[in-house]
Parts: structure tokens; C-alpha cells; sequence
């Protein structure tokens, strides 16, 4: 696996087009588990579930802009399409080693994969999806109070590049604000923290790419996504939370017509499922990879 280890199980990839930090756990003779986290996550999110799956090799990424990874080059607005050609790269380099048994993703990293696979399903084996179904879509009448949206906010963007970047105390203060924020449990957030912060002298600031707050320019529509996910051929297993995220419960019946081979199975928990209910979730998994 081309991989260069930086420290403990910090790895680094050079893409083609960009480096990508992660993290690598288990021994390299078990089978290989790659793990793509969602939006504004990054590699930690999957330290829980390592623990539990002990008999693969897990490599999480940090997807460009989060945790480690560099920032896409530019200042120009960023699109989810961009993930596709990340993660079609990324396989190219671990197939010379080591191709993964399963990609797991979870929201934004599940919606990624989800559609990488119903493109190219000769490339995956097994599909895990947690909290995540398909690419997101919205009505065409939308496109134009969407682009004007997104470019209102590029501008914004560029306008506050020359001013200083938000500095925090410590990482205790801004853990605390984005459980405020989103209600995730305190301790994942001081674990996706840790990995979305940088040190200073005067304190810790974000290492996030700031686009990725930005609205998308263009979501396709749902007669787009229909087209893309029809005859999803690879064997995959869709986790849900009981306190997820109630427009997915809402698109099983979806996905049961999408899905040719389609295990859906809903655990206790809220939409970060794997970190705080990682043991069930490791079970289902382990299960789903031995059938």
C-alpha cells in the first residue's frame, strides 16, 4: 500500500492531484476496511469502530480540506463532485497493494461512495452506508436562487480572506461550541476537534478549509440522481439511527427500489451512530462482511 507513515498510525497519500492525511489501524495481513467520514468530520470519527473491529485493517481518510488533508488549490466554491474524483484516485493507489473489502462511509463519506459505486461498480466489493443514501437533490426551480446564494457567499468569503482567523483559548472552547451547536456528545467532539484544529502561540484556530461552510453552486435533480442509482448492483448494508436523520427513514422505500442487494437495518442511536453506538454497529458489520 502506497503509504507513507508519519507517526503511530498518522499515514499521508499522494494523489495525483492532492495529499491526504488519515489514519491506519489494525496489521496489514487483515482485510482492508476504507472509511470515509462525513462533512465537517474528519479520520477520528472512525477511531470508535476500530476498536470494535479488530479483525480488518482500518484506513480512514481525511477528505481534502478536513483533519490533516491539504486544502484544494484556489479559492474557487467547491462541489461534492470533486469527492468522486478523490476517491476514484485514492482506490487506484491502494489496488496496487491492497484493495479495501469495503468502503464505509458515513453521511457525506456514504453519499460519496454511494454514488462512486453505482458508477463504477466493478471497483467496490461490499458498500457500507451509515446515515447515508444517495447524492442529495432538489427541485430545478431551485438552480437560480442557488447559484445566486453561493456566489453571495464566495464573495463574502473573499472578502474576509484578509482578515485574521478566529483564535480559541484552547480546544476545550471550541469543542464545547460545536457540541452546542450540533448536540453531538461532548467527548466526539473533543475527538473530531483535536484532528480540525491547529496550534498557535496566541492559542488554536480551525484547520478546515473555510469553503466547505460555503453553499454548493449546482445539486442535481432527482431525475439525475433516479438515472444514477438505478440497479445499484453491490451488496450493501444501509445503518440508520433511531434518532438520525428523519429524510433518510423516509427514502427506504427508495432505496429499496434502487438497491438490487440491500440489507437496511435502523440501531438505537443518532446520526453519528458509529462513534457513539460503535460496538452494535460493529457487529452489523462484521455479520454483513461474512455472508
Amino acid at each position: 500500500m502506497s503509504l507513507v507513515h508519519e507517526f503511530g498510525d498518522e499515514v499521508s497519500i499522494q494523489l495525483p492531484h492532492i495529499k491526504l492525511a488519515g489514519r491506519l489501524w489494525g496489521a496489514a495481513d487483515k482485510p482492508l476496511i476504507l472509511t470515509l467520514h462525513g462533512w465537517l468530520d474528519n479520520a477520528n470519527s472512525f477511531q470508535p469502530l476500530s476498536d470494535y473491529l479488530t479483525d480488518y485493517q482500518i484506513l480512514a481518510i481525511d477528505w481534502p480540506g478536513h483533519g490533516g488533508s491539504e486544502h484544494r488549490p484556489g479559492a474557487y466554491p467547491l462541489h461534492w463532485i470533486d469527492y468522486l474524483y478523490d476517491l476514484d484516485a485514492l482506490l487506484s493507489v491502494l489496488s496496487r497493494s491492497q484493495a479495501p473489502v469495503a468502503i464505509l462511509g458515513h453521511s457525506l463519506g456514504g453519499i460519496i461512495a454511494s454514488a462512486y459505486t453505482a458508477a463504477f461498480p466493478d471497483e467496490v466489493q461490499n458498500l457500507i452506508l451509515i446515515e447515508a443514501l444517495s447524492p442529495l437533490y432538489e427541485d430545478e426551480t431551485k438552480a437560480k436562487n442557488r447559484l445566486d446564494n453561493s456566489f453571495r457567499g464566495h464573495r463574502r468569503f473573499l472578502a474576509s480572506m484578509a482578515k485574521p482567523v478566529s483564535i480559541y483559548r484552547d480546544m476545550a472552547v471550541a469543542a464545547q461550541a460545536r457540541h452546542k451547536l450540533t448536540a453531538l456528545e461532548l467527548q466526539w467532539c473533543e475527538l473530531l476537534t483535536q484532528r480540525n484544529m491547529q496550534t498557535l502561540d496566541s492559542g488554536v484556530c480551525w484547520r478546515s478549509d473555510p469553503r466547505l461552510k460555503l453553499d454548493s453552486p449546482l445539486r442535481l435533480t432527482f431525475s439525475q440522481v433516479d438515472a444514477l442509482m438505478q440497479a445499484h448492483k453491490v451488496n450493501t448494508l444501509l445503518i440508520s439511527g433511531s434518532r438520525g436523520f428523519a429524510q433518510l427513514r423516509e427514502a427506504i422505500p427508495m432505496a429499496n427500489r434502487w438497491f438490487e442487494r440491500l440489507q437496511n437495518i435502523e440501531v438505537e442511536g443518532d446520526h453519528h451512530l458509529h462513534m457513539g453506538s460503535a460496538e452494535k454497529v460493529s457487529k452489523l458489520i462484521r455479520a454483513f462482511l461474512k455472508t
